[in-house]
Parts: C-alpha cells; structure tokens; sequence
C-alpha cells in the first residue's frame, strides 16, 4: 500500500469498471477469471480463442507497460511453496463452490445488482478476514 493514491485507485477502478462493461455489453460475457479459465478445461470449443487471448492479455499488458517505460511493483513471496500450494487449492475450491471468484462476483455481479453476488462477495472478504486474523494474528505466521 506504498504507492496508493486515491488517483490511481480511481483510475485502476474505471479502467476495471469500462473494460468488465464492455465485455459484458460486446460480448454477453462476464469477465470472471476462474470462468474464463474454467472454460479452457472443458472439451474445445468454438470460445477457446477468446479464452486464451483474455488470459494472454492478464499476462502480457503489465509486460507491455514495463516495455513502454512503465515501473512494475516488485513482488516478495515470504511464505513457504507448499503454503502457496494450499492456499491456491483452497482458492480454487471457494471460487467453485461460489460458483465464481471476486472478478465474476465482486466486479462483474455486484455491478450488475446481482444479490447473489453481493452474498458471495461478502462471503469472500469474510473469509479473506478470518484467515488473515487466524493466520497473522493468532498463529503468528
């Protein structure tokens, strides 16, 4: 949270908002990340191509900024592998059980006025929550 400003949150969220509406209005499609994977994991199909290009685009727009002069946060990982393992098999089970993860539900749901998102949203921070009170405060990790 170094580098926050209330200008760039602004930005970011706008730039998040028009692109999750624009896929929505010419697509038909919600920009849920684990969908969109999801989707990939199935038998191929006719959506296969726009699958990849939107997951390529995930990886390949922070590559281009940096090619373009831009500066990229760095990224420490101070927990151990198998930890991350965990944590990504738990992620990955919430987001099947929510039927969703936070960009399906929390950008794409909650700005359409779905309640169902609103609960799984909220579902999410409160677990978000718990595990940071169990995990830093009440284990010490």
């Amino acid at each position: 949270m170094d580098g926050f400003t209330p200008v760039s949150a602004l930005a970011g969220g706008a730039l998040i908002g028009t692109s999750a509406a624009l896929f929505l209005l010419l697509n038909g499609r919600i920009a849920g990340i684990s969908g969109i994977l999801g989707g990939l994991l199935a038998p191929p199909s006719r959506e296969t191509g726009w699958r990849i290009a939107f997951l390529a685009g995930l990886v390949l727009a922070p590559l281009a900024y940096a090619g373009m002069g831009g500066g990229l946060p760095p990224v420490t990982v101070d927990a151990p592998f198998p930890l991350l393992a965990v944590a990504g098999l738990l992620v990955g089970f919430g987001s099947r059980l929510g039927a969703g993860c936070t960009s399906g539900h929390g950008v794409c749901g909650i700005g359409r006025g779905s309640p169902r998102s609103v609960v799984a949203t909220g579902t999410f921070m409160a677990v978000a929550i718990l595990t940071v009170l169990v995990v830093r405060h009440l284990v010490g990790a």
